[in-house]
């Protein structure tokens, strides 16, 4: 009988630990849908502003690219955030008041997200998660109980992204604005710079991505050691990376040349039927060869306008890899904390060197990100796509890819940069070199204010909460 009332009390035991844990992981997975509605705006806002994407195709895009980057590649910045923002000296021996303070910092992030996403505002949420960590182990355990150092690093990186991100955009859209677009024939030029914006963007991607996809796909699964005990084949990876990207550029660049093609050929047909059918009319009505034509519509579409809708097919990949960023990025906003929490639960003590982010909390970032983008996304998409400046896709493809560039560059490092003060910044940089006074400094005033505030507020709630929980003596 004592041995069956164990039995008992053990599995009562399992079973309230289990239920705590669902409602972790329902917690961060509303995080998670408040950072995607808020972020998410970062990879696609600028696609929607310069009609290249529809809001719906939009969301269908960043929602399978965003999860596929959240999982593949959120690892180490989710690591970072767990561990790397406290003295874990000080936690070591009180792990159950970290903990409380984890579910502290996903209770601050979920409430100031979406009072930000509501007002459309883009606000971080790297910001707001190292805010929150702070605010609670200030409380918790004292100043001393921050890594200041770790937060200097990250703190410095907030600062050099929309700077970095704004001056790589900026020289960007200067080579394509006085290359192509500034050019007597821009269409000539276009075709002479598709093989360059191709390898350009595909570029970015495989050199800081494919690494860890290719892992993932064939080293992980054992398809190059089958290969070479089948074949005697030696592939190393950077081989395979390379192999790929320039086969992804080279069918990019004839893909773009044949629509280019057709683009020309539709253009010569519309101007040869202006010029035979205001012909036949002038002969009509016995108008000399001498007299100014009449005008004839419609008209064939002015060349700028081709060179943007060709513009607008490479800013649809840009868009691709800034969402897969992002969601390699900030998927670690949301779930750093539920996977310190986890980790707790299974060990009972603070999350050492050998500490990872299992795979299911990956995967419950990743679709937490796109349920939000659906529900609440279209908000910050219009601030961050129309109302900076008027964007067209060629200024958008440039915005995108130095946002994509500056973002998986800290993914690689594991530094939780802010995606949208890298894509705030890259769009400020177009502006500049397009017409800086068509720059809207209110909305930047706005976005600017959201920032500066995100950090004490999330600092604030966190530790209130933090407070009452430890109060109430719940865990």
């Amino acid at each position: 009988m004592p041995v069956l009332c164990q039995k008992i009390s053990m599995l009562d035991t399992s079973g309230v630990v289990f239920l705590q844990l669902g409602a972790m992981a329902a917690l961060a997975l509303y995080v998670a849908a408040n950072l995607g509605a808020n972020d998410v705006a970062n990879s696609m806002g600028t696609s929607v502003g310069s009609k290249a994407l529809t809001l719906r195709q939009a969301i269908i895009v960043a929602g399978i690219l965003e999860f596929s980057g959240a999982v593949l590649f959120g690892q180490g910045v989710s690591e970072t955030l767990a561990t790397g923002v406290v003295n874990a000296q000080v936690f070591a021996a009180k792990p159950q008041v970290f903990l409380i303070g984890m579910v502290s910092v996903l209770i601050a992030c979920g409430i100031w997200l979406q009072i930000a996403t509501s007002r459309g505002l883009p606000v971080s949420s790297s910001h707001a998660v190292v805010g929150a960590i702070a605010g609670f182990s200030c409380v918790a355990a004292g100043i001393n109980a921050v890594d200041w150092r770790t937060i200097g690093t990250i703190s410095l990186t907030w600062v050099a992204t929309p700077v970095a991100s704004g001056a790589l955009a900026a020289l960007f859209y200067s080579v394509v604005k006085y290359s192509i677009l500034d050019r007597p024939d821009p269409l000539s030029q276009m075709r002479e710079w598709i093989p360059w914006l191709s390898a350009a963007m595909l570029s970015v991607f495989g050199v800081i991505v494919l690494p860890s996809v290719v892992n993932v796909a064939l080293v992980q699964t054992g398809a190059i050691a089958a290969a070479h005990d089948r074949f005697g084949w030696n592939l190393p990876i950077h081989d395979i990376v390379i192999g790929i990207g320039s086969i992804g550029a080279i069918a990019l660049t004839l893909n773009s040349w044949k629509k280019l093609e057709s683009v020309e050929k539709e253009e010569g047909s519309a101007a040869d039927f202006v010029t035979d059918v205001t012909d036949v009319r002038n002969k009509k009505e016995g108008i000399f060869s001498q007299s100014p034509p009449l005008p004839l519509s419609p008209s064939p579409p002015p060349r700028h306008s081709l060179i943007e809708q060709q513009m607008a097919r490479f800013q649809v990949l840009s868009a691709c890899f800034v969402a897969f960023s992002h969601g390699s990025n900030d998927v670690g906003n949301a779930v750093a904390p539920l996977a310190a929490i986890a980790y707790i639960r299974r060990t009972g003590s603070f999350p050492s060197e050998d500490f990872s982010v299992p795979l299911w909390i990956l995967v419950l970032g990743g679709a937490g990100i796109v349920i939000g983008l659906t529900i609440w996304g279209k908000n910050v998409i219009a601030t961050v796509g129309e109302k900076i400046i008027e964007l067209q896709p060629s200024g958008g493809f440039c915005a995108e890819l130095a946002t994509a560039t500056t973002v998986l560059l800290a993914s690689r490092f594991g530094l939780p940069v802010s995606t949208s003060h890298a894509l705030v910044g890259a769009v400020v940089g177009v502006g500049l070199i397009k017409a800086w006074k068509s720059v809207r400094l209110q909305t930047l005033l706005s976005i600017g204010s959201a920032w500066l505030v995100t950090i004490p507020i999330a600092a604030g709630l966190a530790a209130i909460i933090f407070s009452i929980a430890q109060s109430l003596g719940q865990f």
